[in-house]
């Protein structure tokens, strides 16, 4: 994994969102999305965030991506506090410790899977000499290891998410986000993409998942419950209680 951020404290939680709160402007108001969450996300935790359309789970994915801060309340990173950070600071975080995974696979359409894969090292501050290597060892972990040639129009749905998947990887981030990973799939192909993030997160990655799904979110450790922008429950799964965990996870 990455470097870890700065911080006086030991890191005990990878995740902490403590009363989280966030509005968008509507009709010249504004509108409450998140209502005060409170969240702990253990290190090589895999969690899945669910509700209905509208229930704030995307806002919640995107407040821990750091690609939105918060109204009110405390975002821990790693142990650091996000509140106060720079816009270039939260780039460095987002860039450095965590991977984001989408529904919708916002690949390149004219670009092969390798140089997809490798696209995030371009927001380094200097040329990553080994970015090939890099992303070729990406594709090999997702399955992909002959296809890096191929572009998204010669690939399936489920692997170009995989390709998705190992861009998301190729930072080494502690964090993987991944938003409604399997609503573009058909449910053979989403099993396989789930059991991929369990491999992943039984390699070491945390994982925090967004879907609508019961069955997707049933392959993680806890269920975490999201309706009208409250938490609702925060239950663990059988998998949690009955699988056993990779050593050192």
């Amino acid at each position: 994994m990455n470097r870890p951020l700065t911080t006086q404290q030991p890191i005990t939680a990878t995740i902490e969102c403590q009363q989280l709160s966030h509005s968008f402007p509507m009709a010249g108001e504004r509108f409450r999305v998140l209502k005060g969450i409170d969240l702990t996300v253990m290190p090589g935790e895999m969690v899945a965030i669910i509700g209905p359309s509208g229930s704030g789970k995307s806002t919640l994915m995107n407040l821990i991506g750091c690609l939105m801060t918060p109204e009110q309340g405390q975002l821990k990173i790693l142990g650091q506090s996000t509140i106060g950070m720079s816009k270039a600071e939260l780039a460095d975080i987002r860039r450095d410790h965590i991977g984001f995974v989408f529904q919708q696979f916002n690949l390149l359409a004219r670009t092969s899977a390798l140089d997809n894969v490798k696209m995030p090292l371009m927001y380094h501050d200097s040329a990553v000499a080994d970015a090939d290597e890099r992303a070729t060892k990406c594709l090999q972990s997702v399955g992909l290891g002959d296809r890096l040639d191929n572009h998204p129009s010669q690939l399936s749905g489920g692997q170009q998410q995989r390709v998705a998947i190992a861009r998301a990887l190729i930072n080494r981030p502690d964090i993987l986000l991944a938003d409604e990973p399997t609503g573009a799939l058909d449910t053979h192909t989403s099993a396989e993409i789930m059991a991929l993030f369990r491999q992943l997160n039984q390699a070491g990655h945390t994982v925090v998942l967004v879907t609508h799904e019961m069955e997707v979110a049933e392959q993680a450790d806890r269920i975490v419950m999201v309706r009208d922008g409250c938490l609702l429950q925060d239950t663990p799964t059988m998998r949690q209680t009955h699988v056993p965990r990779a050593e050192g996870s």
